[in-house]
């Protein structure tokens, strides 16, 4: 098995390669000291088994798995207990609490050699993203991978989303990111007294809305302080005309 372990201590990391020298068919072929570095590591290597600490700096472990994927089989390694229910909504094959024996190490790899090679469930992702979001609250920011770059936008600072088949463009201080995710996944983990579904197709940050005018005789639009139209729905407009009073 190849294996990635991230941690953003370093005695941690070195512990962990000390136990994994027992094991003559694991292979450890980065290590990573933070978020960052490992979304780039696991999609450049490809591991079979990622051994992930959750509390780091800059993105912790879930938001790790929602953007490296899926297709690696992942061993949460945290000091906190409080994250072990989150940790298998994620599908994790083991949760090690620390200080952990190599004993134990050694029973979540014999998980892991039973799991290996049996896909993992086609909405592990999708399924930890919107648990996370109703255990922990509206998202606070929004991560989107490009290639190995990750990009981390305050939702504060989201002006508009919109649908683009398979995706989604969000706008922010002028600037455009694709996500890989449907609009209505989106807007069940977004703040609803500041992003409102205005249109089918569009999510606006009420705080970036200039004015609402009449486009047609039947139909409305909304103008953004940026200067971007963006269209209202009927039912759109008795959303923003109920929360704007």
């Amino acid at each position: 098995m190849r294996a990635i372990v991230v941690d953003d201590e370093e005695l941690a990391r070195g512990l962990m390669r000390e136990y994994l020298r027992a094991h003559a068919d694991v292979e450890v072929v980065a290590e990573c000291a933070n978020g960052f570095e490992a979304v780039k590591a696991i999609t450049e290597l490809e591991p079979d088994l990622v051994f992930l600490d959750i509390q780091m700096p800059k993105l912790d472990g879930f938001e790790v798995v929602e953007l490296a994927g899926r297709k690696p089989r992942y061993i949460f390694v945290t000091a906190y207990d409080q994250y072990a229910v989150k940790a298998f909504e994620v599908h994790a094959i083991d949760y090690l609490l620390k200080p952990f024996t190599q004993q134990r190490l050694d029973e979540a790899l014999a998980h892991a050699r039973a799991s290996i090679g049996t896909p993992a469930p086609q909405t592990a992702v999708q399924q930890m993203v919107t648990e996370a979001a109703v255990r922990n609250g509206p998202l606070e920011r929004i991560l989107i991978r490009d290639g190995a770059r990750v990009h981390v936008i305050p939702a504060e600072k989201v002006d508009v989303i919109e649908a683009q088949d398979d995706y989604i463009e969000i706008r922010s201080e002028g600037r455009t990111y694709l996500k890989s995710q449907t609009l209505s996944e989106l807007e069940t983990q977004l703040d609803p007294a500041r992003f409102l579904r205005i249109h089918r197709s569009y999510i606006v940050n009420v705080e970036r809305i200039a004015r609402i005018e009449q486009a047609t005789k039947d139909s409305h639009q909304a103008v953004l302080q940026d200067g971007k139209v963006v269209p209202v729905s009927r039912s759109g407009y008795q959303k923003v005309r109920a929360l704007l009073q």
